[in-house]
């Protein structure tokens, strides 16, 4: 029996969720007590501030409280202003409330004591542009003196290139200010800290030909605060081959195609010539091969390699005859390649329902990565495929079934799948979007396995739905963080600030586009939050819908987290738009990403306008 559409690959995630916090109003502050400074002298106690991320809609902003002295400290409180406009939308760590502009950030009841040489964190996601002044910690300067109110540094002016080669950039910035003085600067690579200087100026060594990084600066004064990050400057390095992108500044623009979605859904690969899509992507992964006993297997062999295409469904408009010794969809793979020679095409292998085997293939990697390129690269079809994508759901963590192979597991297999496979094969892998405190992205060695991969497809949709019927509502896929999400680092923002401060390269992360919508029913109010009876009908699955049909049937009225809702009768869908795709694109840019990735062709219009809106968006 052939299937007909089963189940989207999805992120049932079911990480321990951060502790989010309320933005009280100043009423609420009546009463808050002042907290003990234990036996500890307030001189040996600071408070440094980062701005570890900006997202140009909004920021992440981190608190570091450190004991220097020689007597533990009970308890701590970090008070601030931030400027008119700027403003703390959630919190982890920390209970964090304001009074107008002035903000305090107080200990939970687990983290409030310090010992001697001991320090914690709290983090935060917020609005505006401004930075922190007037900091107070316990009551005292948070610089360790007893004068409050040592403000950071500013922004160092945003950085120029020059001299760039193939290994190598010379920035230089304009100077920050501070009070009482700037020390030095931390040069930033894709968001983590390269290097440290006293100067204005810096060359970054030890860089990979034909890539593209992002550099940011941030200055740090006497006491060792630090201010704001300047703006962003991109640096392509010399060198490295050509573009993949049809116009994409080298950015990767890659669509998966699912082989069910020949039966019911009646979507070929003809369909993405007509709906001039195949012009506009750079790489497709064809969707999925199985992993069974510790190999690589076909997933569907009737679809792959047998199915018949009449004239009117193929590519190349003529009909498949009975002993040609190659059909089905890789066949109709192939003929679009002939149309467009620059296209580049991986098997998928895994995905939700198949994962489940990659348990048994991480206990002989060699093995595993032998069987996969003896079928990727099986001579009748090895000119069709230019590398191997596993999607596994979720590597020594829980998706269908709970995986207990260890943190290195899957470096083991990107290891022995790129030294099977060679330089000139693709290896990519899908993997967990995640963010949340003791989540899934923290259980694996991302940054370990990246050094054998060339990118990530990291999920970053399906963080909420309708498998929690009764909601609350909420977009599937945010960019950011939002007053009022369910559960804290479920956005991209976070998932991608979390892989890039694990050590994986920006470059090597492309963000997750959903062509589709997540939804509810019996929802009574139109913004996300609210209460639903259970999944909204959809045509192949309750609680999920194509774009295409979504777009008429329930227009998105709203937007939230840099993705839109619509609600329409009792339903509640959230979904993206040309408009917020757009937004997502500049955004990932701005981040330094390798491009972006969606989850699936046949979401979209039949002229395929969401993929034209990653296509311009990357350009």
């Amino acid at each position: 029996m052939h299937p007909t559409d089963p189940p989207r690959k999805r992120l049932r995630h079911r990480g321990t969720a951060a502790l989010a916090t309320l933005v009280l109003p100043a009423a609420a502050l009546v009463g808050l007590a002042t907290p003990s400074h234990a036996a500890a002298d307030a001189s040996t106690v600071t408070a440094t501030y980062a701005k570890t991320q900006d997202w140009g809609s909004g920021f992440e902003g981190k608190w570091t409280i450190k004991n220097s002295g020689t007597s533990a400290v009970s308890s701590w409180a970090v008070e601030w202003d931030f400027p008119s406009g700027t403003k703390v939308t959630s919190a982890w760590d920390a209970t964090v409330t304001n009074s107008a502009d002035h903000w305090t950030g107080k200990n939970l009841s687990w983290n409030g004591s310090l010992a001697p040489g001991a320090s914690v964190s709290f983090g935060f996601n917020g609005t505006g542009s401004g930075a922190p002044t007037g900091c107070k910690l316990n009551g005292a300067s948070c610089d360790g003196g007893d004068v409050p109110g040592d403000a950071a540094p500013s922004a160092p002016g945003t950085p120029t290139a020059s001299g760039v080669t193939d290994t190598s950039a010379k920035l230089s910035w304009g100077a920050a200010t501070d009070d009482k003085g700037v020390k030095n600067y931390d040069v930033l690579r894709d968001g983590a800290k390269v290097a440290t200087v006293t100067g204005t100026s810096y060359t970054d060594t030890g860089l990979s030909a034909g890539t593209d990084y992002s550099y940011t600066m941030r200055a740090r004064d006497t006491a060792d605060q630090t201010g704001p990050v300047s703006g962003s400057v991109k640096v392509h390095t010399t060198g490295g081959g050509t573009d993949p992108g049809p116009g994409t500044g080298g950015k990767v623009n890659l669509g998966y195609f699912t082989d069910w979605g020949v039966y019911g859904r009646q979507y070929y690969p003809k369909n993405l010539e007509t709906s001039g899509s195949a012009a506009k992507v750079t790489h497709i992964n064809y969707a999925f091969g199985n992993v069974q006993g510790g190999k690589c297997t076909m997933g569907d062999s009737y679809a792959d390699t047998d199915m018949a295409y009449t004239a009117a469904n193929s590519v190349s408009g003529q009909a498949d005859t009975w002993d040609q010794p190659l059909r089905g969809a890789i066949n109709q793979l192939r003929q679009l390649k002939a149309k467009h020679p620059n296209l580049k095409i991986l098997w998928s292998f895994g995905g939700w329902t198949w994962s489940g085997g990659f348990g048994e293939a991480a206990k002989d990697p060699a093995a595993f990565a032998d069987s996969c390129y003896k079928l990727v690269e099986d001579p009748r079809w090895a000119d069709v495929f230019d590398g191997i994508d596993i999607d596994w759901e979720y590597p020594n963590a829980c998706g269908l079934s709970c995986d207990t192979s260890g943190q290195d597991a899957l470096k083991k297999l990107s290891t022995a799948l790129r030294s099977k496979f060679g330089s000139q094969n693709l290896v990519t892998a899908a993997i967990t979007a995640d963010a949340s405190s003791g989540g899934k992205i923290e259980k694996n060695d991302y940054a370990g396995a990246a050094q054998s991969l060339d990118w990530y497809n990291v999920m970053t949709y399906d963080f909420f739905g309708a498998w929690d019927a009764k909601g609350p509502t909420a977009p599937h896929s945010p960019l950011t963080s939002y007053s009022g999400i369910p559960q804290q680092g479920f956005n991209s923002a976070e998932a991608i600030a979390k892989l890039k401060a694990q050590g994986v390269p920006a470059s090597k992360l492309l963000l997750g586009i959903g062509f589709y919508g997540r939804g509810w029913t019996g929802v009574t109010q139109k913004e996300p939050g609210g209460t639903a009876t259970g999944p909204a009908a959809g045509t192949y699955e309750q609680g999920i819908e194509d774009y295409k049909v979504l777009k008429t049937k329930c227009p998105s009225n709203g937007t939230v987290a840099g993705t839109a809702y619509a609600y329409c009768g009792s339903d509640w869908w959230s979904y993206d738009t040309p408009a917020t795709i757009g937004s997502k694109m500049t955004w990932a840019k701005s981040q330094g990403l390798g491009g972006a990735f969606f989850w699936e062709f046949s979401g979209d219009t039949a002229n395929g306008e969401l993929v034209t809106a990653i296509n311009s968006g990357l350009k």
